[in-house]
């Protein structure tokens, strides 16, 4: 029995869009409970809520006393649910945060496979899902808490349901209710995590087929009128809420203070060319980078056929907005990589010319030496003789999934090729995010500084000091998520306070001798119990951080 027969045989009946929703838990898993809490945005994200749980106030976002108005509230009520369920809030598991991530990359594998399933036979279905699931953007994402995995599932589902109601049109297989509901239910999650991003795919799509065709007879389909009332229904509620919350200072800050100046410029630092996305995609579609420039090649070739023509719209014209937009991080195409997934399982379909087939083997094998690479200078800098043993193992599993994938493409056995590929990229992407990545110990300074207070017997969690600790000279938010709310993030004299009422204190060097001026003045005496040394990588510069407690003999003041 062949490897296409095989997944025919799993995958019949249905079953092709579970296969992919597996395939993408498999190759988010094991770095959700081994990677430590990530800087910015995952701990922000994170913190909110957890506070969201402390305070018992599901319409206001905060982090620690500061309003967190960036972002709808759709994540953050996930992670808390997740929390609530799996986990409790005082023992601040990053992994229960991320469990929604996990959960919205499976939901976009199945989605892209069921949605592909409306043109393509199951092993080429379901290989589409696998490929989304397997890529190195969304199984990244996947093990990260912030809105985007889940972003692309609500999105994928979407425009899945899309597809499958345009190509009915079109004589393609008969939809129902459901579909229609799945759409609607689809757009108004997207809203309810990241805001104008899913409705913006899918009117580009929908503009885009229409400016194509010149036959939008086909849009009486999607049930406008019980599917406004869904797309309001489960989106007003909230919206009027936090407006009423707020006095609308919500969206002031959403759109001036997040959405606007990504538009006209490179927000915090994250500007880029266009062509930027373009120049990564080989490393975010990896290992599915074999077969990209076959996909290529396939989608202009078979423009005429509605499937192809769906996909292209529903790629070029989001990407295009990207590639434009000042601001560029490399997630943010994730909505759209179910239509470059569509292309290239679809493309597998048919022989691939040799001009394909080498540009594809090429890319594919830039991209596993490019990690090897990366991961050789982590693990010089930052690691130690631990790193260097997951490194080799994640560094031979890349090369052999872009090395085995690239010589059975050559083959002729394009859809092995990728299956094979996928397999050993799932491998791989869990020992470099699940095993290298936590060793490279100089990067975690956050999880080293919580877990030295927690040694010595100082954090106030133990219930052993009073807290809360306050911390000066650093500032990143996965130290707050470890310890708390009430984390104090200040200078040298927030530091000498702690110390005067008995609190433990962490100062980095940089405010080293403004701290013992500070003592000096007011006649303190600070014991030192802890040196953590690293990067900070979220600013690129090295820290030296100090653990300090009141001197035993000392009385708080």
């Amino acid at each position: 029995m062949t490897l296409r027969e095989l997944i025919d045989r799993v995958t019949e009946r249905g079953r092709g869009p579970f296969f992919a929703a597996a395939v993408a838990l498999l190759a988010g898993l094991l770095s959700v409970f081994t990677l430590p809490p990530t800087d910015r945005d995952e701990s922000r994200f994170a913190e909110a809520s957890a506070q969201m749980l402390e305070s018992g106030d599901f319409t206001t976002i905060m982090f620690q006393e500061e309003p967190r108005f960036k972002k709808p509230v759709g994540i953050y009520w996930l992670q808390a649910a997740s929390v609530r369920l799996l986990s409790n809030v005082e023992a601040r598991t990053i992994w229960a945060y991320r469990v929604p991530s996990l959960l919205g990359a499976m939901l976009a594998a199945g989605a892209c496979a069921w949605g592909a399933a409306a043109f393509l036979r199951p092993y080429a279905s379901t290989l589409a899902g696998a490929i989304l699931g397997a890529s190195t953007a969304l199984s990244t994402e996947a093990t990260i808490a912030t809105t985007d995995a889940a972003l692309c599932g609500a999105v994928t589902l979407s425009m899945a349901a899309l597809a499958r109601i345009y190509l009915a049109a079109r004589s393609g297989p008969p939809v129902g209710g459901w579909t229609k509901a799945l759409f609607w239910l689809g757009l108004a999650a997207s809203v309810l995590l990241k805001g104008p991003i899913g409705p913006m795919v899918a009117l580009l799509t929908i503009v885009a087929l229409v400016i194509w065709e010149r036959r939008p007879s086909w849009l009486k389909g999607l049930g406008w009128g019980w599917g406004l009332i869904i797309f309001f229904g489960l989106t007003l509620p909230w919206a009027l809420a936090i407006t009423v919350a707020t006095d609308g200072a919500f969206w002031g800050m959403a759109v001036a203070g997040d959405l606007a100046p990504k538009l006209v410029g490179g927000q915090e630092g994250h500007g880029a060319p266009p062509g930027y996305f373009v120049a990564l995609a080989p490393v975010l579609l990896f290992p599915a980078t074999l077969a990209a420039p076959a996909a290529v090649t396939f989608a202009w070739r078979r423009r005429g056929e509605a499937p192809v023509r769906f996909a292209i719209c529903w790629l070029v014209p989001s990407w295009l907005v990207f590639e434009l937009a000042p601001t560029k991080l490399p997630h943010y195409t994730l909505p759209v990589f179910g239509a470059a997934a569509w292309l290239i399982a679809a493309a597998l379909t048919e022989p691939i010319g040799p001009r394909a087939r080498w540009i594809g083997a090429g890319l594919g094998l830039a991209v596993a030496v490019g990690i090897v690479v990366v991961g050789g200078f982590g693990a010089f800098e930052y690691g130690d003789w631990a790193s260097w043993i997951w490194l080799t193992s994640a560094g031979a599993l890349f090369l052999a999934a872009a090395g085995a994938g690239a010589i059975l493409l050559f083959r002729d056995r394009a859809g092995t090729a990728l299956a094979v590929a996928c397999a050993l990229a799932i491998l791989a992407h869990g020992v470099l995010l699940g095993g290298f990545a936590p060793s490279l110990t100089s990067l975690w300074l956050s999880q080293r500084v919580a877990d030295g207070l927690s040694r010595t017997g100082l954090d106030p969690r133990g219930g052993l000091v009073v807290g809360p600790v306050s911390i000066a000279g650093y500032a990143e938010p996965s130290l707050v998520f470890a310890l708390g709310a009430s984390t104090v993030l200040g200078g040298a004299t927030e530091a000498a306070d702690a110390i005067d009422e008995g609190r433990p204190a962490v100062v980095e060097q940089t405010d080293e001798a403004a701290f013992a001026k500070a003592l000096s003045e007011r006649n303190l005496a600070a014991r030192l119990v802890g040196v953590v040394s690293g990067l900070d990588y979220s600013t690129g510069h090295a820290q030296v951080l100090r653990l300090y407690e009141a001197a035993p003999d000392q009385a708080p003041g």
